[in-house]
């Protein structure tokens, strides 16, 4: 989806080695068209072994997870020494519960990441980074892949896309 998108890209913007994790194919397509230098289908691989194995089993230096539900933990058990955990969103459904001897065991940080709160509580940190997002827009270093585009009478067509999980890219109403 779209927030999978602009994470990759963000990532490879600021330097990182990306491993997409996704379900299916086509999902797993984008991540690599999008720069990703590895990905995992979560569906049908196991995640915390081919963290590892593409980590040298080192483990993952941070985590971007919008997908929450019965991947969390396998994630969360392939993180490296000190690594950070972002939380960002439950799109599998459930909110998943985290044994937090884990997190002791790995030193690691769990961070939510709440977008409507940070702009309210910061709004200087906001608008700095806003500026440095639209900058790399500007500048033509991040794409916006259009998944498709709907009426407005079609709202629950384009959020079944949503809900289902088969966005690959962003979605649009028009009046």
């Amino acid at each position: 989806g779209g927030v999978g998108q602009a994470t990759i890209e963000i990532a490879k913007l600021m330097g990182a080695r990306v491993i997409a994790c996704a379900s299916g194919a086509d999902k797993l397509a984008v991540g690599r068209r999008l720069g990703a230098d590895a990905v995992i289908d979560y569906n049908t691989e196991d995640l915390k072994d081919r963290l590892k194995a593409l980590t040298g089993g080192r483990g993952v230096d941070v985590i971007f997870d919008v997908v929450g539900d019965r991947y969390t933990e396998p994630a969360l058990r392939s993180i490296a020494w000190k690594g950070r955990y972002l939380v960002v969103g439950f799109a599998a459904g459930a909110i998943p519960k985290i044994p937090l001897n884990l997190v002791l065991l790995k030193g690691c940080d769990i961070r939510g990441v709440f977008w409507g709160a940070a702009v309210e509580r910061d709004p200087a940190g906001y608008q700095r980074d806003m500026a440095r997002l639209l900058g790399w827009i500007a500048e033509g270093r991040l794409q916006v892949l259009i998944h498709g585009e709907y009426p407005l009478a079609e709202t629950a067509a384009a959020l079944g896309e949503l809900s289902g999980r088969r966005a690959l890219g962003k979605v649009i109403l028009r009046p």
